[in-house]
This record gives structure tokens, sequence and C-alpha cells, in this order.
């Protein structure tokens, strides 16, 4: 099964004297290669009846067998290593629906929090004794000054216009002083 450079197979319970690619008498599993890691899936109680009854596996499917552990339990070997299994992918509309509630939650949660009554709950000695701690922590703000430009460098706000290019402008309306060529 499968297409150009994706092979999936069925696993399956077919007559020998049947075609290949012909009418099968049970589907036991399935085996996709492509994966990360591997898809194999056996039903383990459907195989493990055909094998008792004397259903002999061609070796490609022995080997999907032991892989899955199903021929050592019919031999009554010792199991192999556990096949590793892709991790669960993420239910992306539970996702959705988690990101809205925590939009909606941050939205409501300024509403429904009442910061005044918190403070209008404490007693006056305690806001007193807090309000010059609080002054004590403010500290006169040193001008930000970025490595390598000097100190009286000035912040430069995009949204307020040039305040030199409107002061030249206020006084030469008519653009006399550019250079007439």
């Amino acid at each position: 099964m499968g297409k150009i450079r994706n092979p999936q197979y069925r696993i399956v319970v077919a007559d020998s004297r049947t075609k290949r690619d012909g009418r099968a008498i049970e589907y036991v599993g399935i085996y996709q290669p492509k994966f990360d890691p591997s898809v194999i899936e056996v039903k383990s109680e459907r195989v493990q009846y055909w094998l008792s009854v004397g259903a002999q596996p061609s070796e490609a499917v022995q080997r999907i067998l032991e892989k899955t552990g199903d021929w050592q339990q019919f031999k009554g070997l010792p199991a192999p290593p556990p096949l590793l299994v892709a991790p669960e992918k993420a239910n992306r509309q539970a996702a959705y629906e988690a990101e809205a509630k925590a939009a909606a939650g941050i939205a409501e949660t300024p509403a429904k929090s009442t910061p005044k009554k918190a403070k209008a709950e404490k007693p006056a000695a305690e806001a007193k004794a807090e309000k010059p701690a609080a002054d004590a922590d403010k500290t006169p703000a040193a001008p930000e000054v970025a490595e390598g430009r000097p100190s009286d460098t000035k912040a430069v706000d995009p949204a307020e216009p040039n305040r030199e290019a409107v002061a030249a402008d206020a006084k030469d309306p008519a653009g006399a002083g550019a250079d007439a060529s």
C-alpha cells in the first residue's frame, strides 16, 4: 500500500495459495516505516491465535513480530525492549480554548481585583510607615548612557517633531535660506 516514497504495509493472514496482493483472510496489523518512530500496530491476540493454529509468518512479518514481542511470546522467549512511541499530538481545539480562557481571564482580572480596598483596609499607622520607605527607594534617575556615546546625548522621540527644524521654519517660512540653484 502507500504511494511513491511513502510505503505503508498491512500485516495480513492469507492462504499461501492465493496471490500476493489477493484476498486476505484477516487484517492483523499495519507497518508504516516512514514515520519517526515507525508505526507498528499489531492485534496481538489475533496474531497469537493464528500462530497457534499453524500460520507461518514471512521473514519480514516475523521481524515485525519480533519487534513487538509477539514472536517471543509465541516461542516462550524473554520480551524485547519496548518500542519507541511517538509523543501524543496536542489537541489544537483544547489549546485554543485554553488560550481563549486565559485571554478572557486576563481581561476579567483587573475588573475583579480591587487593590483600592486592600489599601483602604490597612491601618493609617502602617500606611504612614510605608510611605517614607517608598520615598527612600526612589533615587533620582540617572540619564541612560549607551556604551561609546557621550553622556550629553538626548533620547529622540520619533513621534515628536524635531524642535530645531520647527524653529528654523518659523524664522524662515518662505524657505529663503535654502540654496536656490
